[in-house]
């Protein structure tokens, strides 16, 4: 009877903070979550009564505040009144800047998770506060965990884009964003504006036994990928794929199929569409060097082998890095893991 007397007062609280405005499936996590989400993205009050009692994830210019262990890192998170009293004591209006932050997620069980750039302190002196260093996030990116990962994701991209975004690009005027960061709004005029991501293909090429992976210079040493390319005007998905095709390694698509998507943060914020391609066979390549650093064929054996690294291989002794793929918890692994499992299928 208590059991049912606790669930009955979690269901009237819900109720009545509004959540639940249709017959949803009371038992399910996930959406309580999203209809909590969606709650502090509309209530600017309610996500004001979130902030006192959230978790934070703090950045320097856009840069994460992270620990590191070994070849690891991790996001630390900081609760509302740990970060009240860091910026209380580096002398700054407490209650102002937490309102700079923006809502990036929340727990299981509904705490509210939001990211803040304090790219207006001293960086070495919160580093010196919090025991740890603002990281480049490009650079950390490989060595987070599944989760951590696509959050400071989307946490770097939402900060970029209220940072590039402070005026109307129609009147000049300032914008104003609302509390959890979700929007910004153009006073006089109304105009509102909701963050963009640009649409980007990334294609698995592949021949029978063999895969086409490539790499670019900005990548880790020794790292391959699949093809990436950002989507022109005009153009569908299955145009995007058989341009960039044609254009970084000059083949021809005979067939396509659509895998899955992920936010990806670099340079900015993109969509990736992941796609499966086949050719008629792994001929010669013809490398557009003004894209990629290299490009070539792998036999099903080599890249099994890859995929069974879980870390950033060590450099063998003539200097050289074996070859090794993308983590676990991105798209083009999870593309290249297809690929094997269909050849040994």
């Amino acid at each position: 009877m208590h059991n049912l007397d606790g669930l009955l007062m979690k269901i009237l609280t819900a109720i009545s903070r509004g959540i639940f405005s249709q017959p949803v499936r009371l038992h399910s996590t996930y959406v309580a979550q999203m209809r909590f989400l969606f709650e502090l993205k509309e209530d600017d009050e309610a996500c004001r009564s979130a902030l006192k009692q959230g978790t934070f994830y703090l950045f320097h210019s856009l840069s994460p505040f992270l620990n590191k262990m070994g070849n690891k890192y991790s996001a630390p998170q900081i609760t509302a009144s740990e970060l009240e009293m860091l910026l209380a004591k580096l002398g700054n209006e407490e209650q102002k800047k937490m309102e700079d932050s923006v809502l990036i997620g929340c727990s299981d069980s509904c705490i509210a998770e939001f990211a803040l750039d304090l790219g207006t302190l001293d960086k070495s002196t919160v580093e010196t506060e919090l025991k740890g260093t603002f990281t480049e996030l490009q650079k950390a990116f490989f060595q987070l965990d599944g989760r951590e990962a696509p959050l400071l994701s989307r946490a770097q991209a939402l900060l970029r884009w209220h940072e590039t975004h402070q005026y109307c690009s129609k009147t000049g005027h300032p914008t104003q964003k609302n509390v959890a960061g979700s929007k910004r709004v153009c006073i006089p005029n109304g105009i509102l504006y909701y963050p963009q991501m640009s649409p980007v293909v990334i294609t698995l090429v592949s021949s029978g036994q063999h895969c086409l992976l490539a790499r670019q210079k900005a990548f880790p040493r020794g790292m391959f990928s699949a093809l990436a390319g950002f989507c022109d005007i005009g153009e569908t998905l299955e145009e995007t794929v058989r341009r960039e095709v044609a254009e970084e390694v000059g083949l021809e698509v005979e067939s396509l199929r659509y895998s899955g998507s992920q936010h990806w943060p670099f340079p900015n914020s993109s969509l990736m569409f992941a796609c499966h391609a086949k050719v008629q066979s792994h001929v010669e390549l013809n490398v557009n060097k003004l894209e990629l650093e290299a490009a070539k064929w792998f036999r099903v054996e080599e890249v099994e082998e890859a995929l069974s690294k879980d870390r950033i291989p060590a450099r063998r002794e003539d200097g050289t890095t074996p070859f090794w793929v993308p983590p676990k918890w991105a798209i083009a692994h999870q593309l290249i893991k297809e690929w094997v499992q269909e050849c040994r299928s």
